[in-house]
């Protein structure tokens, strides 16, 4: 594997196209420490001054010394590092419910310390070695996000499909002595890792709060595609009633005895179980935004602030387009604003039909199903797509590119940020295009 930060792009009028730098070289040290990965350069950038050693395309290795402003930036985008691939066997993982025939990377288990560290992303601990760790302390990567489920040993592995796994309280209490702030995660499987098994998993992480910064329980997500997979029982529309019945309590008796909000329920339980949600303050600074857990409540309280100034706006019509299960809020919301603004906005719930019916989010929306539930319809000047549908800004998750969902609708796609705000600010700057 070559070694270096393979440079993907430079920035004009940057330092890195002043240093003559091109995509293609690779930055391979800072001031001679060699660079396995972006880690390892946000640990040696901050350095001055600054000595770059760079292999060029063509073969030749530069020394350049680098004059730069306090955090001027070099200029420069590195390609992603490739990530460590998952070596789990989990009962509910959803790359294994993926149907044929979308790109390639979309079935790629990836299961790697530093992307959680850069990026997030969830990892369960299994893979990592006494590099690793020893890594991970020195350079005090934290915050780092982890897969729990269950902190019983047995229930573990079964949920992971593994044997033989060290016990993740072990790992977590070696982390966690070191300074490293850690967010939990349990996906739950109705039968398997609730009732008792979920009271001992939430006590014993608690017990290492305030370095387990948070625990987030979230329902599994099962697909249509689950031929020759394990038999799951999916979260009703009562299991959910009744599990935020028993657990709301829980999480609030903590806050108070730890001091603050530690325990989350994601959305999907309140939404399924028809169930109203707790207060905004019960959410802290929102550890857990990016895993599901308060982003309807954020939503309604952003469309709240948004309604009491929003003005109004050139009529016109604009179709908007929404999984289900946020549908009864977005349509709400988007009555309020239509009175407000003058504008009309119809508002499409999606079926998913690419991963089924019990897939209700709006960011597993395809095109293609967007397509099926908007031929034929009168759609207005426009179709609103929440930006959270696409992937590397013009994909949706089956590959039809923007362009094409446009040209088979025959009318133009309007990418907005998935806010009350950024719905907003698309409505007014049409609105003074005069489009009608």
């Amino acid at each position: 594997m070559k070694h270096g930060l393979l440079i993907k792009e430079v920035h004009s009028g940057g330092l890195g196209q002043e240093m003559e730098l091109e995509p293609g070289d690779r930055l391979v040290a800072i001031n001679g420490h060699p660079l396995r990965d972006l880690i390892d350069y946000e640990f040696h950038i901050s350095d001055d001054p600054l000595l770059l050693e760079v292999e060029r395309q063509c073969g030749e290795t530069w020394e350049i010394e680098v004059e730069r402003d306090e955090g001027e930036p070099l200029g420069v985008v590195f390609a992603p590092p490739l990530p460590k691939r998952c070596g789990n066997n989990c009962i509910f993982c959803f790359v294994h419910q993926l149907p044929k025939g979308l790109r390639k990377p979309l079935y790629v288990k990836d299961e790697d310390y530093r992307l959680s560290f850069l990026y997030g992303t969830y990892i369960t601990l299994t893979n990592l070695t006494k590099s690793d760790l020893r890594r991970i302390k020195e350079q005090r990567l934290s915050p780092l996000y982890v897969s729990v489920h269950a902190t019983d040993p047995v229930v573990r592995e079964r949920l992971l499909g593994r044997s033989g796994l060290p016990p993740v309280l072990d790992l977590l209490g070696e982390l966690t002595q070191a300074g490293i702030i850690i967010h939990t995660q349990v996906v739950l499987s109705p039968g398997i890792n609730d009732g008792e098994v979920l009271e001992r998993t939430v006590a014993e992480l608690a017990e290492l709060y305030p370095h387990v910064a948070s625990l987030a329980v979230v329902p599994l997500g099962l697909t249509s595609h689950r031929a020759r997979l394990p038999e799951l029982q999916p979260v009703t529309s009562e299991y959910a009633a009744e599990f935020v019945t028993r657990w709301q309590p829980g999480s609030q008796r903590l806050a108070l005895s730890l001091g603050e909000p530690w325990l989350f329920l994601a959305d999907e339980f309140f939404i399924r179980g028809g169930v109203p949600f707790p207060p905004l303050a019960t959410y802290g600074d929102f550890p857990q935004l990016e895993n599901g857990v308060g982003m309807i409540p954020l939503f309604l309280d952003e469309a709240e602030e948004l309604l009491r100034v929003a003005e109004l706006l050139a009529p016109f019509t604009v179709t908007m387009v929404t999984g289900v299960s946020p549908y009864p809020f977005i349509r709400e919301f988007l009555e309020r604003l239509a009175n407000v603004t003058g504008v009309t906005i119809q508002v499409v719930a999606v079926p998913n039909e690419l991963f089924g019916p019990s897939v209700t989010v709006t960011g597993l929306l395809g095109g293609r199903d967007i397509l099926a539930s908007l031929r034929g319809r009168e759609l207005g000047s426009g179709v609103v797509i929440p930006d959270v549908m696409l992937k590397e800004g013009e994909l949706f998750i089956d590959d039809m590119t923007v362009e094409e969902l446009s040209e088979s609708l025959g009318c133009e796609l309007i990418v907005v940020p998935a806010t009350p705000w950024g719905l907003y600010e698309a409505l007014r700057l049409r609105s003074e295009t005069d489009v009608e």
